[in-house]
């Protein structure tokens, strides 16, 4: 469980990304958007996540639940919205994590790096990897995304 989600968003350059493994397979659904309450399977188990209102930084609160509950919940999903799917990838750089999604299904083509920090004035290191900046970009919430079907 987290409090407070600071979190800045880039786009990729898959062409430059490392030899990346095989990541973890996740497909999430959105109940509600105000607020956002997500649904997710990430590879062997479930999450709910409710999120507040914000883009470089906003609350969140998430729980773990079973797998085969979270399944059942994409059932509720709020209607005329897709199931998001992506691989995520965990790479170190500089000190600092990254997750690197590769979105498939309706979103292939997409791939985004996020980066959680301490604050918001927090510097750090970009692979060279990473291209534009999108975290102001209320588009490439995976909310956004999963409403549209597309960018």
């Amino acid at each position: 469980m987290k409090g407070v989600e600071i979190e800045r968003k880039f786009l990729v350059d898959a062409a430059k990304l490392p030899a990346l493994g095989r990541g973890t397979l996740i497909r999430q659904c959105y109940l509600s958007f105000e607020p956002v309450v997500r649904v997710r399977i990430a590879g062997d188990e479930g999450f709910l996540t409710i999120k507040g209102k914000g883009l470089l930084s906003r609350t969140e609160v998430e729980t773990k639940i079973p797998a085969e509950k979270a399944a059942l919940l994409f059932d509720l999903r709020a209607a005329g919205t897709i199931v998001v799917e992506k691989t995520r990838h965990e790479l170190d750089f500089a000190g600092k994590r990254w997750e690197v999604d590769i979105f498939s299904g309706r979103l292939a083509g997409l791939t985004v790096a996020e980066i959680e920090l301490d604050s918001e004035e927090e510097s750090f290191g970009k692979p060279g990897w990473v291209l534009d900046e999108v975290t102001l970009d209320p588009r490439y919430q995976n909310a956004n995304l999963a409403q549209k079907g597309s960018l």
